[in-house]
């Protein structure tokens, strides 16, 4: 098994054998060490047989081969004497300081007899004495399968839950005299099937059973892409232990977190939501079918914060001096790929006045309905709770660097509550109680991730005003329905998630800013322009093979008999930069709306949010409940078949949207274009400062500079750069900068608004179905939270020589109109192009005149 895949070729596979067993709760219990940048722990599984959860694969074609006809083999048990008691009673002998791990002891090794040395296992992969397991005379023993990548396995071991105080009440009888291995497996059943108003009984005794000692090691091996445990004797999955603890230790070089320093210099560590999910920071099973819920206790050095997908706003407990733990805790089932942690120096960020903000909401408060209201399996729903259903702004917290506190005062923090609101008035109840924001590091390569209880955002969104912000704010606020309370059952069918977080994005952030229907149908449709721009270069330049958004077909959501299978493409270093998911996807359901008429498609959605939260679809579940919504007359040759065939199975632009921008579109971006000029024409009432730092639109467009367009770089990088006034009507530059490709020319703006403010870029929400690392429309403003301190200020003309790249060192041109290049000749209203410098700063136009020159590639990559 252990070989190694081609990620330009080859598919990501999925080996956990969830047909068999399906793990329904994760205890963590972890220290986090800087200094050797890894985290190391413990973690409890809790399962439950395959056969006792309704399955939803079909008997197809072994995927992933993990049985085979040589015997297997497996690390033999050592003696070790790790404590079975709470990791978190153990004290360190090392000295700590700012950045220093709370520690449970030696490195690498368990005891000074040497009985167990983590030397030879660092690598995860056993270079000891292996042994095979006859004694069942020629039958193999259950295989549990664990999908895990760079991590330091050091031990498996079963845990003892029948010696857990008062655990008899899970068992049915009334005293435990002899315990046995089916004893154990009843207990662990009917702990992990308690009714959801029982939840914190359930979590304290998930909690109590993670602290049991343990009763028996486990055989278990490693190889690229999983770990694989056995106990001998035990010959089905109803013979394996159903708890289990596994110690391990991750890698510096791990793919699933970063460990990075934040903008002020500060070492933090997150996870990335990186192409293989979370398999390199915990064991666990990935395919989403494997819907969990889990606790974590985790250890930092007492400066640091550490938050986490959690229900819970984790304080901080001092368990000694210089170290504190936090916990957090999950009782919604998701899967494990979704989960997301992030330890740093991070400071809460609040407003400097106090806004009365909404009490709030504790599940402990909730009065459940009863079971079956909702289609997903039992736990404390907020749809089925009055008081949540009400509640309009869910409690929110917004964390970043200090020295980004002030930037996030001013552009972040007052967008959240009307972003929320828009939110909830479109599709209803909030499905997290509660909400972080986290300011991530400059290395983050996206513009927002989303998960559970928690948004990651790059310090890009802060640039400039808010449009950018609020934008992207709402695409991963949608990401709490579409991507998380209701996820893809196969991951290849991304467009679930971001084709329907793209399309929502506009509209809740036209609500946000609370526009009349008709300027909020303009601004959609002039943001639509721009995708389908964007969405013409992504298929001009990407495989066909990657464009299909259902690349699977017929054979979509199937598994193998085990339960394992791949997301194809899934490795493909080319699909994290594609965009092509999150636009065919908007267009398609943009498509479908206009079908429908908008009070419809939006009063559907609000149903079928409803219906599926909690729970794992296909496109045909969502295709099948909105075709049976539509009144007969209106369907004409809508099918679930023909949507398949012309817009999810099919590379290259869909058949039914380029007939409609055909018949169109077109004309219509000529004829809007002509409608902001004579808008723009108008004579205005109100009086301009005599030191305006603005000029006339209509002077804008009709005198700008004409500039060849081969003198740029490409379409998506300039654009990303262009500056533009900040009194100049977006909506027509929008128009402008769209045609570009059209007119063969860009016109030269003043530097002192950013088109990129306006034009979101999507995000990578957590899990493998979201890790696009550039935006969908994409034009990602330079990684940067504070705008250049050297942009010259706005002059009375720019018919000068053009600007020219300064270099590192250069000294900056002395104040005044002639050192800056500019020449009064060319009168008011003219702007220029703002150019970056070799060093990445921006850079002044020399006043010698000189060809202009300007950088390419600073675009979203920086």
């Amino acid at each position: 098994m252990d070989t190694k895949l081609d990620p330009s070729r080859d598919d990501l596979p999925l080996m956990a054998n969830t047909s068999h067993m399906l793990v329904k709760h994760y205890v963590l219990d972890l220290d986090v060490n800087f200094e050797s940048q890894t985290i190391e722990g413990t973690i409890v599984l809790f399962f439950e047989d395959g056969n006792q959860v309704k399955k939803q694969t079909s008997s197809t074609k072994e995927i992933c081969q993990l049985e085979s006809n040589e015997a297997c083999t497996f690390r033999t048990p050592e003696p070790c004497h790790i404590p079975a008691t709470n990791a978190r009673t153990d004290s360190s002998k090392l000295g700590y300081n700012d950045f220093a791990i709370c520690d449970k002891g030696e490195k690498d090794t368990f005891d000074k007899d040497g009985n167990h040395d983590n030397q030879e296992q660092a690598s995860g992969i056993s270079s000891s004495e292996y042994c095979c397991d006859t004694r069942n005379h020629g039958r193999e023993d259950f295989l549990l399968v664990l999908d895990c990548c760079d991590l330091s396995v050091l031990k498996v071991e079963e845990v003892d839950v029948a010696a857990v105080p008062g655990i008899e009440k899970f068992t049915r009888s009334s005293k435990l005299s002899v315990i046995s291995e089916e004893l154990r497996n009843e207990v662990v059943g009917e702990l992990v099937t308690l009714p959801a108003d029982r939840w914190r009984e359930q979590l304290d005794y998930y909690a109590r059973c993670g602290q049991a000692p343990g009763c028996g090691e486990l055989f278990f091996d490693t190889d690229t892409w999983s770990l694989q445990i056995r106990k001998p004797g035990a010959l089905t999955a109803s013979e394996f232990p159903h708890a289990i603890r596994i110690w391990y230790k991750t890698k510096p070089e791990g793919r699933s977190v970063a460990w990075t320093s934040d903008q002020s210099g500060r070492p933090c560590v997150y996870t990335v939501g990186s192409p293989i999910n979370n398999r390199a920071l915990f064991p666990c099973q990935e395919p989403p079918v494997a819907m969990s819920t889990w606790q974590a206790t985790v250890r930092a050095a007492a400066s640091f914060v550490v938050l986490m997908s959690g229900e819970n706003s984790a304080k901080p407990a001092q368990l000694r001096e210089g170290c504190s733990s936090w916990h957090y805790y999950v009782t919604m089932p998701m899967p494990a790929a979704t989960l997301t942690i992030a330890v740093g120096c991070w400071t809460e960020i609040k407003l400097e006045k106090d806004l009365v903000t909404e009490r709030p909401f504790s599940s402990s408060e909730a009065t459940f309905r009863c079971a079956g209201v909702c289609g997903h399996v039992e736990y404390p729903c907020r749809f089925q709770n009055a008081s949540a259903t009400a509640q309009e702004v869910i409690p929110h917290r917004v964390f970043a660097p200090m020295c980004l506190r002030d930037v996030c005062q001013e552009t972040l923090l007052p967008l959240i509550p009307p972003c929320l609101s828009a939110a909830h008035s479109v599709l209803g109840t909030h499905p997290f109680s509660r909400l972080d924001i986290l300011i991530v590091p400059a290395n983050f390569s996206s513009l927002g991730m989303a998960s559970p209880h928690i948004i990651f955002l790059s310090q890009s969104t802060l640039t400039g005003m808010n449009h950018l912000c609020g934008t992207r704010l709402c695409h991963e606020i949608a990401h709490a329905w579409f991507g998380l309370a209701i996820g893809a059952r196969d991951w290849t069918e991304e467009w679930l998630s971001e084709g329907f977080a793209t399309h929502l994005e506009d509209v809740f952030w036209t609500k946000a800013q609370q526009l009349s229907p008709h300027e909020a149908q303009e601004q959609q449709e002039l943001r639509a322009c721009l995708r389908w721009r964007r969405l013409q270069d992504e298929l001009r330049n990407s495989p066909e093979e990657m464009q299909v958004l259902r690349p699977s077909k017929e054979k979509t959501g199937q598994v193998s008999d085990s339960g394992a299978s791949v997301v194809k493409h899934g490795l493909n270093p080319e699909k994290i930069f594609m965009q092509v998911h999150y636009l065919k996807g908007y267009f398609l359901l943009r498509f479908l709306a206009k079908r429908l008429g908008s009070e419809t498609y939006f009063s559907f959605l609000r149903k079928f949010v409803h219906t599926f939260h909690g729970q794992l679809i296909l496109s045909q579940d969502f295709l099948q409940m909105l075709l049976e919504s539509i009144p007969e007359e209106k369907r004409q040759d809508l099918s679930v078949e023909n949507i398949f065939r012309d817009w999810l199975e099919s590379s290259g632009m869909p058949k039914p949207l380029q007939s409609e921008r055909q018949a169109g579109a077109e004309c219509g971006l000529a004829r809007q274009v002509t409608k902001w000029i004579r808008v723009n024409r108008r004579p205005r009432k109100r009086r301009r400062r005599e030191k305006s730092e603005v000029f006339e639109k209509v002077s804008l467009m009709r005198s700008c500079t004409p500039i060849p367009l081969e003198r740029f770089p490409p379409a998506p990088v300039f654009h990303s750069q262009l500056e533009l006034p900040r009194t100049l009507d977006k909506r027509a530059l929008f128009l402008c900068v769209c045609c570009l490709p059209l007119q063969g020319f860009i016109p030269a703006f003043h530097s002192s608004f950013r088109l990129s403010d306006a034009i979101p870029a999507p995000s990578r929400p957590a899990g493998l179905a979201s890790r696009a690392s550039l935006g969908a429309e994409d034009f990602e403003a330079p990684n940067s939270a504070e705008p250049p301190e050297d942009i010259p200020p706005p002059g009375a003309g720019c018919r000068g020589p053009p600007p020219v790249v300064r270099a590192r060192g250069e000294a900056q041109a002395r104040p005044g109109a002639q050192a800056r290049g500019e020449v009064p000749s060319g009168g008011p209203g003219h702007g220029r192009v703002p150019v970056w410098g070799a060093d990445g700063e921006r850079g002044c136009p020399a006043a010698a005149a000189g060809p202009q020159v300007l950088r390419a590639g600073q675009g979203a990559d920086g």
